[in-house]
């Protein structure tokens, strides 16, 4: 099911062109990954779709609802975490949480039962009433997080949520993530410049440039587009004869074999080629111990996807 559908969005200020011809589709339960360098658009995407600036052109809708003339609506079914949050420095955590809570209009019982539940995942708990002007960076963008939480919203925007957070907390950011999409079922769109944790938590990425989509797709159909086969790594318990590494690069769908003694890399053209490959060495009496395809990480999809000409997405 969609629950963000976004057309030919479009977002200019001035003579930049922030937002271009933006066309994604979010579905429920899914951490959809964001990326692009600064300047890219991923900011005012989520000022638009949030309905804090309006569109150019084009078409949107968060939850069936426009943004554009039902912002308010909107935004009170999602949670926002900015890059750099804006928290009252002069108000305490607790009450923070609490100016938060009643502006979405939380009745005091659920309010404060939500707030003392978010000091205390969070580790805020002995700062609760401290004021938030005298939290370190990565304690601002823990009380950010909770307030961003706090009403329970079925779609999250989070810019840079680790930004800021030591390993600990970026490891409980991250596990929190997992279950608000996997197991609550909340769509979390996720702006980020950490392409490992993009890779660990992100059903589909979007890589953006100067405000358009550059490519589109999971990690796994990212790679297929910008590399033809992939390469295969094989361990064996005795090293393979000459006359039979002769005849494996022979083998349909094979396309070159690397490596030496017990360790070989075998390059086919697609994947399904794998289990012949497999049952074939096995027939001629090779002992497998290990067959391992070799993924493409993010960062190399994501640098490759940059040194793409102008005007020519993968």
């Amino acid at each position: 099911m969609a629950v963000i559908e976004i057309s030919g969005l479009s977002r200019a200020f001035g003579p930049v062109q922030a937002v271009r011809d933006l066309t994604l589709e979010l579905n429920e339960g899914e951490v959809f990954g964001v990326l692009g360098p600064n300047g890219a658009g991923k900011t005012t995407t989520v000022r638009l779709l949030n309905g804090v600036l309006k569109p150019d052109a084009g078409r949107m809708r968060v939850l069936g609802l426009d943004p554009a003339s039902q912002g308010k609506e909107v935004r009170r079914q999602t949670g926002v975490l900015t890059e750099t949050p804006s928290l009252y420095e002069r108000l305490s955590a607790r009450e923070n949480l609490r100016f938060s809570g009643t502006l979405y209009g939380l009745g005091r019982a659920e309010l404060e039962a939500r707030v003392d539940a978010q000091l205390d995942f969070f580790k805020l708990g002995p700062r609760a009433d401290d004021k938030a002007g005298g939290f370190s960076k990565g304690m601002k963008q823990r009380l950010a997080l909770a307030r961003a939480l706090l009403h329970g919203p079925k779609v999250i925007f989070l810019d840079e949520p680790t930004a800021g957070l030591d390993p600990e907390a970026a490891h409980q950011v991250t596990q929190l993530i997992e279950q608000l999409s996997h197991q609550a079922g909340r769509t979390v769109f996720l702006c980020t410049h950490n392409l490992d944790e993009a890779q660990r938590l992100c059903d589909r990425l979007a890589v953006l440039r100067q405000g358009g989509v550059l490519a589109l797709g999971s990690l796994a159909e990212l790679g297929r587009t910008l590399w033809r086969g992939l390469w295969v790594e094989m361990d064996m318990q005795t090293a393979l004869r000459a006359d039979l590494r002769r005849d494996l690069t022979r083998q349909p769908g094979v396309q070159r074999v690397e490596g030496e003694a017990t360790r070989l890399v075998v390059h086919v053209s697609r994947e399904a080629d794998i289990p012949d490959l497999v049952s074939w060495l096995a027939a001629q009496g090779a002992r497998l111990m290990r067959v391992m395809p070799r993924r493409h990480t993010l960062e190399e999809i994501y640098f490759e996807l940059q040194e793409q000409p102008e005007g020519r997405p993968a």
